[in-house]
């Protein structure tokens, strides 16, 4: 069995690089002309006072800053030339779909076709409220979700009859370059596997664990068998797996590359958070290190 050597990516530091636009730039600009081919942004609108809330276990918290992805993304795109842009993931259920294909439409065209949607369900019943969008059927409501962003991407004129989507011919002006947007599902989740298998173009894997579990090899097995189910080719879809700088081994990241590389995985990131990095140059030197390492 051939195994393609993954695409590389960088997970934007979202909770430390701070709100100095320049900041920003120059960890954006120095991960592209490192090399990386992508850059993966996590996704939240709203923090939480746990002040109130003494039992919350949750991340992202009233504290944390967080920048808007789409938002963001705009700026990337107009600073760099050749980088990937990818969310990871874009809570979809808790925002409205044909504002997302405009949005998401835009952000590709800018961007010369760069982006990859990474969308989820989410997890933060809090935000869903705030938002004004039911927590308790996101995960049907997501797929879909998904069917309305690609009629709007593919179709100059949707008219579409579903349960929580009526649209009369209607559609988005301009389209996408690409038609569709590739989307990625993020989750562990069986019903994420069987919807993965079934419409999506990839998985975003959660876990930060150097080398892959057994609980790794049952889900992407789930994700195979929901694939040839639905007539879809199993090598059509990638994995993504984000490995954690917090957790890298003594001996650095070879044997984890190659480990996931022989799992399957088609992509890797790095996530460079919460590993105590005190500075845009010590998360850009961390990223350095991986590169160089996987690629001697």
């Amino acid at each position: 069995m051939t195994i393609l050597k993954p695409k590389i990516g960088a997970v934007f530091p979202q909770t430390e690089i701070g709100n100095d636009p320049d900041e920003i730039k120059q960890y954006v600009t120095a991960v592209e002309s490192m090399g990386f081919d992508h850059i993966l942004i996590y996704d939240h609108v709203l923090g939480v006072n746990t002040a109130n809330r003494p039992n919350w276990k949750g991340a992202y918290k009233l504290e944390d800053s967080f920048h808007e992805v789409m938002v963001l993304f705009g700026y990337i795109a107009a600073i760099t030339t050749k980088i990937e842009l990818a969310t990871g993931i874009l809570v979809l259920p808790q925002r409205d779909t044909a504002l997302v294909a405009k949005q998401a439409a835009e952000l590709d065209i800018l961007s010369n076709g760069r982006l990859r949607l990474g969308v989820g369900t989410g997890w933060n019943g809090v935000e869903f409220e705030a938002l004004n969008s039911d927590f308790t059927n996101r995960g049907v409501r997501i797929e879909e979700q998904v069917s309305v962003l690609r009629e709007f991407w593919t179709k100059e004129l949707v008219a579409y009859e579903g349960k929580w989507h009526h649209l009369n011919d209607v559609g988005i002006n301009p389209l996408p370059l690409q038609r569709p947007i590739p989307i990625w599902f993020g989750g562990a989740a069986d019903a994420v596997m069987q919807r993965i298998g079934k419409m999506g173009d990839g998985w975003i894997y959660p876990g930060y664990s150097p080398f892959p579990e057994i609980q790794s090899k049952t889900m992407l097995d789930s994700i195979k068998n929901s694939a040839i189910q639905s007539n879809r080719l199993t090598s059509d879809i990638g994995v993504e797996k984000i490995l954690a700088e917090s957790e890298k081994p003594k001996d650095g990241w070879a044997d984890p590359v190659k480990s996931w590389m022989e799992f399957g995985a088609t992509h890797l990131s790095l996530n460079t958070m919460g590993a105590d990095l005190r500075s845009t140059n010590s998360h850009l030197h961390a990223l350095e290190t991986f590169i160089n390492e996987i690629i001697r």
